[in-house]
């Protein structure tokens, strides 16, 4: 049940930063639908193919479909009141691969996966539902930026593996992971704190 929740809570803080992108590009009501549906199931959908997990899991349980459905209808309804779109958008966004990341860490546990196919499947289910989000909108994903994103992912999967030889409560482990990528992410933003650059700046 806990993780159940915390799946539609990803499922909803994702599906709102599809909308929000989607808006942004003037899409319309259908247009708005799909990139909500692609952002928030599309990195549990590649996860779920790659560990055989087939039907994926949404395919399995209409509870998504839904939970999609009403997200983004909220989120266009009270597009007025969502203040800042960009800001908004960081915040479900953060919250969404923080959220992902232990759901990704979580499925490969259950399927007898080595730690670091772990933190993979975590990163996976939390950044590629964005990526296919950008690339559908003609953006440049985050991920393929400078931008602490899926590295706060990684840090956090370490985390939870860190952390797992000291605490025995499945729930707290799963808690302390997301909190370590939602800081990370938010402090990394905050302090303007970035991966090295590979190209030197124009002169």
């Amino acid at each position: 049940m806990f993780i159940q929740t915390i799946d539609i809570l990803g499922t909803v803080a994702f599906a709102i930063s599809g909308v929000l992108v989607a808006m942004n590009k003037k899409m319309d009501p259908f247009g708005v639908f799909i990139i909500a549906f692609v952002t928030a199931v599309g990195g549990g959908t590649l996860r779920d193919i790659l560990i055989g997990a087939t039907p994926v899991f949404w395919m399995q349980d209409m509870t998504f479909i839904l939970v999609i459905s009403l997200a983004s209808v909220f989120a266009v309804v009270f597009r007025n009141y969502i203040k800042h779109l960009r800001r908004s958008l960081f915040l479900f966004d953060t919250i969404g691969i923080g959220l992902y990341t232990v759901i990704g860490i979580e499925k490969g546990i259950s399927a007898d996966l080595h730690p670091i196919i772990c933190v993979t499947l975590g990163t996976m289910s939390a950044c590629f539902g964005g990526v296919i989000r950008d690339i559908l909108c003609n953006e440049i994903p985050v991920i393929f930026r400078k931008e602490v994103y899926a590295t706060a992912c990684i840090l956090g999967g370490l985390a939870y593996f860190g952390f797992d030889a000291f605490l025995q409560d499945q729930n707290l482990l799963f808690l302390i992971a997301g909190a370590v990528v939602i800081a990370i992410r938010l402090a990394a933003v905050i302090f303007k704190i970035s991966l090295p650059s590979l190209y030197k700046k124009d002169s």
